[in-house]
Order: C-alpha cells, then sequence, then structure tokens
C-alpha cells in the first residue's frame, strides 16, 4: 500500500514510519523537514499535498498540539489555537484527503489519553481529543467507497516524559504505540478509537 504519514519527523510519527516500512510505500510528511511539507492548520497546504501525492491507500495524521495550561489560565487565543490546530487541523486532513483515497482505503487520526482521563491543566487538549473521537466515530458511517476511518488514543509517549524533564513518571516507548496504528491501517476496523495500550 501508499501510505502518507503526516507528522512523519515526530516521536510517534518517525515510530509508525519504522512500523509500516518494508512492507508498503510510505511518504514522510512533515510541518518543515520531510519528503513533504504540510502545514495542517492550511486547507490550502493539505489541498497541495494531497494533490502532489495521489492516490494513496491510507493517510496517517499523527500532528496536532494544543494549549496546556489551568483553566482559569486559558484565554480565548488558547481555545482557538487547541481548536484550530490538532482539531480542525486532523478534521480538515481526513474531509480533503477523502477525495484521493482509493477505494476501501483507510484514514487513521490521532486523538489521546487526556480524552478519557483528564488531568489538571488538560481542559483545552481533553476537548480537542474528545472531539476528534466524536467525529471519527460519526465520521466513519458516512465515509464513501468503503474507506475506514478510525482514531489512536496514545498515553503518555515515554520520549516526550524525558524530553519535558518528568523523569519518573511511566509512559509507553514510541515503538510501543506504533503497532496501534499498523492495526488501523492492516486491519478491518473502522469508526473506532484505537487505544494504544491495548498493543503494547
Amino acid at each position: 500500500m501508499k501510505v502518507v504519514v503526516i507528522g512523519a519527523t515526530g516521536t510517534i510519527g518517525r515510530a509508525v514510519v519504522r512500523a509500516l516500512s518494508g512492507r508498503h510505500e510510505i511518504v514522510e510528511v512533515g510541518r518543515s523537514s520531510g519528503a513533504y511539507q504540510a502545514d495542517i492548520t492550511s486547507k490550502d497546504s493539505l489541498q497541495r499535498l494531497f494533490q502532489a501525492v495521489a492516490p494513496f491507500d491510507a493517510v496517517v495524521s499523527v500532528t496536532g498540539t494544543g494549549a496546556f495550561k489551568g483553566l482559569t489560565e486559558l484565554t480565548d487565543e488558547d481555545f482557538q489555537f487547541s481548536l484550530s490546530n490538532k482539531l480542525m487541523g486532523q478534521i480538515n486532513v481526513a474531509r480533503l484527503a477523502l477525495p484521493h483515497v482509493r477505494d476501501k482505503g483507510s484514514i487513521t487520526l490521532t486523538s489521546g489519553v487526556l480524552a478519557q482521563e483528564p488531568m489538571k491543566g488538560s481542559a483545552a487538549i481533553s476537548l480537542i481529543n474528545a472531539g476528534l473521537e466524536g467525529f471519527t466515530r460519526a465520521a466513519a458511517l458516512e465515509a464513501p467507497r468503503s474507506i475506514r476511518i478510525n482514531v489512536v488514543s496514545p498515553p503518555w509517549v515515554q520520549e516526550t516524559l524525558d524530553a519535558m524533564g518528568m523523569k519518573g513518571v511511566p509512559g509507553m516507548p514510541a515503538e510501543k504505540v506504533a503497532p496501534a496504528y499498523v492495526e488501523s491501517v492492516e486491519g478491518t476496523r473502522t469508526g473506532e478509537v484505537i487505544d494504544a495500550r491495548r498493543f503494547g
């Protein structure tokens, strides 16, 4: 299969590329590096990307960010940034990829554990992760040509925790998160929130 990985240069993205490589043709997409570049907050950027690499069998989005702040510290701008980046950015990945995905192909988005297990400071991120999961369940019901749509929910990734200086906090290595994405691409699931912890 030809698989487009958006966020291929990130921590999870690199692990996903490694897990899929060898069996599939991988198109690596980064924000500012990689074989192709795309900004998920720009529909024009996504349209140019998909037109350049189409047709393909699967697209995997492992990208997007949001504001991590206390509830009383979150501003309108923080919420708007979060909504336009990880939420609408990935929703637009799915919407704009659909015409270019081959019949019976797949689209995989990324939410996160904070949708179901929030913590202090996660109000905006919990919102966008839960929104992505709701979108996926509904969009899968209407996807044309037997195209499957799933969302992977990773836990805290060990490499990210280490980079944040959060030593001692348990996380899952990116290489153990990647199999959840492989399952979404190669399996038969659709409309599901795939908990990466079940594959680690």
